[in-house]
């Protein structure tokens, strides 16, 4: 319910922003009527981002028998895995804007950009050992900082006054800088879950634009996946009862241009 709230804040105050530039000005003079007509321009964006994994563990993991030599970071003679789900926390992007215009309605966006998030992954597991048997939850923290190159197309409807409606829609090429930032000590540390160093999404996405008096402001929300397998295999229980580990994307996204 948090991330409505944030959400549906958000689109009240750019639809509060909008109104009242519309209410404040009776004789309907539109705020930067030449701004469209510009070649290019440059701005900034800041974001919440979700970071998510869509998770395609291997055929039957359930029923997998793992020993010891598969057992990295708890002590047990054999372990199954019951369950793995994905766990997603609040990030934040900060980008550069540069809009090349194309024509009336379609625009080119090149938008680097510095995304920091963070994933978890729980695997429910059943482990045995000479006095018994237990069911527990071990949690892996995946940490990502992502330094994004995205190439976007965007098709923009009819200007309505101080507003217009927009789409998005290309793709991304990714670095992480996080991806070998945790490694291990020793066979007894903590196992990390690593990821490979670069990725290739697939963005889309959908917003609006309000011209004010001296800029325009904007808010759209994207999604970007990847049909990459990300995950670096390590010969233990939670990377070999995964077969594809892809990352997923959603970005709440205020411009400055």
């Amino acid at each position: 319910m948090k991330q409505f709230r944030i959400i549906a804040f958000s689109l009240l105050f750019g639809f509060g922003l909008f109104t009242s530039q519309v209410n404040g000005q009776f004789t309907l003079v539109p705020n930067l009527p030449k701004y469209d007509l510009a070649p290019y321009h440059f701005g900034f964006s800041l974001a919440i981002n979700q970071m998510f994994f869509t998770i395609d563990p291997v055929e039957n993991y359930q029923s997998i028998c793992w020993g010891p030599f598969y057992i990295p970071d708890f002590y047990a003679d054999s372990a199954y895995v019951l369950g793995i789900e994905g766990r997603y926390t609040y990030g934040f992007t900060i980008g550069i804007i540069s809009n090349l215009r194309l024509g009336k309605y379609f625009d080119f966006r090149f938008l680097p950009d510095l995304s920091f998030g963070e994933r978890e992954l729980h695997y429910t597991i059943k482990k045995y050992w000479t006095d018994g048997e237990k069911i527990f939850v071990k949690e892996k923290k995946i940490y990502s900082t992502y330094v994004d190159f995205p190439l976007r197309i965007k098709y923009k409807s009819k200007r309505l006054h101080n507003m217009r409606a927009y789409l998005l829609g290309g793709v991304r090429y990714s670095i992480d800088l996080a991806s070998e930032a945790k490694k291990n000590q020793d066979e007894l540390a903590d196992k990390h879950i690593k990821l490979k160093k670069s990725d290739v999404a697939i963005d889309g996405g959908v917003g609006f634009d309000f011209y004010t008096t001296y800029f325009k402001f904007g808010i759209e929300l994207t999604m970007s996946y990847s049909p990459l397998n990300a995950l670096i295999k390590e010969d233990n229980l939670y990377t070999n009862s995964i077969d594809r580990l892809s990352s997923k994307i959603f970005t709440f996204t205020f411009t400055f241009e």
